[in-house]
Order: C-alpha cells, then structure tokens, then sequence
C-alpha cells in the first residue's frame, strides 16, 4: 500500500479557519479507518518515520493573526497546510511518530514592546530594530518598571540587554528585533492550526502513536527561533539561560527517517534545521543527516513589504543540501524520495 486516501472529514477551504475538532467523532472514525485497511499500530514499524512540525500555530499560520507567514503567493501557509494534511493522511501508515513545536510566549519578554523603554517612557512599535547604538545612547533601555517581575533589578536589566544586543551584532545575524504580540500562552494564537491538529490527532488514533510536543520561547530574557536552542543563552555573567532541547537530536539517533517541515521557511525552520546538522557534526554523527528529509511544499519563507526572505532561506536549504540532507516535496510518494524503501519493504 504506497498510499491511502484522503479521510472524507478533511476540507482543504477550512484550513485557514479557526474550529474545533471533535475528538470523539474522529476517533472512531480513526479507529475504523485502520481497521478497514488492516493498518498496523506504529510501534510495529519495521522503518521507524518521525515528523516534524516547527511551529504550525495559528499565530503564524492563519491570515488574521499576528504574524501570519503569506510568502510570495500572500497566502502561504494556508496553501502549505493544505498539503501537509493531505501528506498526513496519504502517509498516516507509514508515518510512526508525529512531534510539534509550540513557540510560547508571554507579555514580558526581551522582544515585545514593554521591555523597552525611551527617555519619554514610550514603548518602541512592533518590528522595531534595536542596535547596540540604540542601547549604548540611551535611546532604548530596560523598562525598569519589570525589574522585579522578572526576578532582576533595574541595573542587571539594563546590563542584560547591552550584553544581549551585543551578542546579536558579535554573531553578525541580524539586530534585536521587537515582535508583535504573538504565540501567546494561553491564546488562541498559540494552538496548533484545527486542521493540522486533527490530522495529528487522527494520526494518533489511527496508530496508537502518542503525539509530541515541544515548548520552546518562553524565557524571558532570550528569544527562541530554533527548537534546539534560544539566541543568546548567557546572561552576563556567562551563567545559562535555557539548557538546549536535545530531543531533535534524539530523534535523527534513534528514528530511521526524520521528515522537518513547518513555519517559516526562512526563520524557525532554517535556523532548527541548522543548529541540529550543528548538534550532530559537533557529536561526530554528521553523516545522520542523511536520515533528514526537508519537505519543502509545505513551509513558506517570511515575505513582508520591504523584506523578502525566499532566496536566504533557498540558499539556506541547499547548505542543507550539500551536508547530506534531502530536499522533498509532498505530492512525490514516499518511495520516490531518495533512501526510503518501497511500502511493502518498510
């Protein structure tokens, strides 16, 4: 069986809307679908396949939130979630484990507005660049007035951001940046797309495989674009902020096959994708990333007026590329995809 057939609950004009799934009619539907097809539970896999889904949030994923991934079509991550459904479900019985990033944050954080203060005690708007210029001047400081929510005193405040935008411009990657409000714990930002989590939730069911789920951004003093590590992990005194995630490396040791794919393209999943093939040169196992496969038809890179990132994050996957990772599109069936056997073989 190279694939199955798309369930008759999935509707690819929902994909960009927010509802609720019911858990109940979908797991026996789920349940009864494995059945029909003698689909066996994934922990009888003979080729373990484990997906990955970097931050399929509403927050990032619908057209209506705070910093919606349009990519040059202006709609792309609906259009990606529409095909990463259906991969899922063509998939579901050779799929063995399924794990999701959540970025979770909350108000007082490095990158939102009120961790900043001008000389005036207004807050810099959203998408506001902070240079170690802007800090050394005055321009933008600490806003002291969370010092002791945040366990610090004004004067380890102000110290913490110079030592952090300072790291930022050591690392030459780009400057600090204010965010909107975004992928707030709690929100309805935060949760997964209805329509990918249901066919997580299927997927689950279907196969008895629990599903996974990866915290990573709610530190207050860092940002946290990749799942594996923040941006900056010292304070100034060289002391850890987050110890690093090393379940993404787990996963490329212990699974047969790790598929990445998710939002955006250009930022979350680029720069997860690079510290873990960092992560495993660094352990002596770079010929792992031979196990990765980047689905590519399913992510979108972060296209803004003034900022279009498609060729950074094109030339950041051909970097993937050349260290031994596979570049894969969803409409190609498993087995046309180099290293994956045919269905009856796994």
């Amino acid at each position: 069986m190279s694939e199955l057939p798309i369930p008759s609950h999935f509707r690819a004009e929902r994909v960009g809307e927010v509802w609720k799934v019911d858990y109940e009619v979908r797991a026996t539907e789920a349940r009864a679908w494995t059945e029909c097809r003698h689909i066996p539970p994934a922990a009888d896999d003979a080729l373990r396949v484990a997906l990955v889904l970097i931050d399929v949030q509403n927050t990032f994923c619908l057209p209506d939130f705070e910093l919606f991934v349009a990519g040059r079509s202006g709609n792309g991550a609906v259009e990606d979630n529409i095909r990463l459904c259906r991969f899922i479900y063509r998939n579901l019985h050779r799929i063995t484990h399924i794990a999701a990033t959540l970025d979770t944050h909350l108000p007082m954080q490095i990158f939102h507005a009120p961790f900043l203060v001008d000389a005036e005690g207004n807050h810099p708007t959203p998408y506001t660049m902070i240079s170690t210029d802007d800090v050394a001047s005055g321009k933008w400081r600490f806003n002291a007035a969370l010092a002791s929510e945040l366990g610090l005193t004004p004067e380890e405040g102000q110290r913490h951001l110079e030592h952090y935008v300072a790291i930022l411009a050591a690392r030459g990657k780009y400057q600090h940046t204010v965010w909107p409000f975004h992928a707030m714990l709690g929100g309805i930002g935060h949760a997964l797309v209805p329509a990918v989590e249901e066919a997580i939730f299927f997927h689950s069911i279907a196969r008895y495989a629990q599903p996974e789920f990866i915290i990573k951004g709610n530190h207050p003093l860092t940002e946290h674009y990749s799942a594996l590590r923040p941006e900056v992990n010292t304070d100034p005194d060289g002391r850890m902020l987050v110890p690093p995630n090393e379940r993404l490396v787990a996963l490329a040791q212990t699974y047969d096959r790790v598929i990445i794919t998710g939002q955006a393209k250009s930022h979350c999943v680029a720069w997860t994708v690079s510290d873990l093939l960092e992560a495993l040169q660094s352990r002596g196992q770079a010929d792992l990333a031979r196990k990765i496969y980047l689905l590519e038809d399913t992510t979108s890179p972060v296209v803004v007026p003034g900022a279009d990132f498609t060729e950074a994050a094109d030339e950041a996957y051909a970097r993937f590329a050349a260290a031994g990772a596979h570049r894969v599109r969803s409409d190609q069936p498993l087995e046309a995809w180099d290293g994956f056997p045919p269905a009856e073989e796994a």
